[in-house]
């Protein structure tokens, strides 16, 4: 039974979150503040956090750094914020992916059971897998460009080895969603633009001057190694 820990300090909503993921199957633990929170973390050892960002007494993603530095617990933000801006700083600073409320429970179970079954524990070791100058082994989840190894979130590692396995192969943002995420397609999602984006920055490009990542308007994504390798 999966243990999950919900840092909410509102209270209608944490205890609808209880609810819905109690009904279930899930244990859950909650908390009212990040101090509260961060001494769970260490009492409960949760299976999967999901943080607001709006806590009285400390910012969430600064408890977002604290829990990083700690602990590579899977982390879901949950919060009002929903600008690509605020999203990607959330990530930058260790969360594993986002929710953007209002929420319903259906969501947020199946986000839970698709960022634990995304754990490296979870996975089949294969053959590494070499495109260019980088090199993706799913067998101790390490990715590296020219020889330089890659700081990659669990889920950018998913992402990344899931295109470098269809190299040249143009893969749309409805099959990474529901293949990657393992969740519903949704139009307006911008989950998959903003993993994307974060996972250039990793490999040191961007939408308008890419390197392997290669956006195919109206289409989606195609990973390729570029002419002559990495700079």
């Amino acid at each position: 039974m999966p243990k999950v820990l919900i840092v909410e300090d509102d209270a209608t909503i944490r205890t609808a979150a209880i609810r819905a993921l109690t009904q279930r199957g899930h244990a859950v633990a909650s908390a009212g503040t990040a101090m509260e929170g961060l001494r769970l973390v260490v009492a409960e050892q949760p299976d999967v956090i999901l943080l607001d960002l709006g806590l009285p007494d400390l910012d969430g993603r600064e408890l977002l750094r604290m829990l990083r530095a700690i602990s590579p617990i899977p982390i879901l933000v949950i919060t009002a914020r929903s600008d690509e801006a605020e999203i990607v700083r959330a990530l930058d600073a260790g969360a594993d992916d986002y929710i953007v409320k209002p929420f319903g429970g259906a969501q947020l179970d199946a986000r839970i059971r698709a960022v634990l079954r995304r754990l490296p524990g979870d996975e089949v070791a294969t053959a590494a897998v070499v495109v260019g100058d980088l090199r993706i082994d799913p067998a101790s989840r390490q990715a590296s460009l020219a020889g330089n190894p890659l700081d990659l979130t669990p889920r950018e590692f998913d992402l990344l080895h899931y295109l470098a396995v269809r190299a040249d192969t143009v893969v749309s943002k409805h099959d990474l969603l529901t293949d990657v995420w393992r969740l519903p397609w949704s139009g307006g999602d911008k989950t998959v633009d903003v993993h994307l984006s974060w996972l250039r920055r990793k490999l040191g490009e961007t939408a308008q001057e890419p390197r392997y990542l290669h956006t195919v308007r109206r289409v989606g994504v195609r990973l390729s190694a570029p002419p002559g390798g990495t700079p």
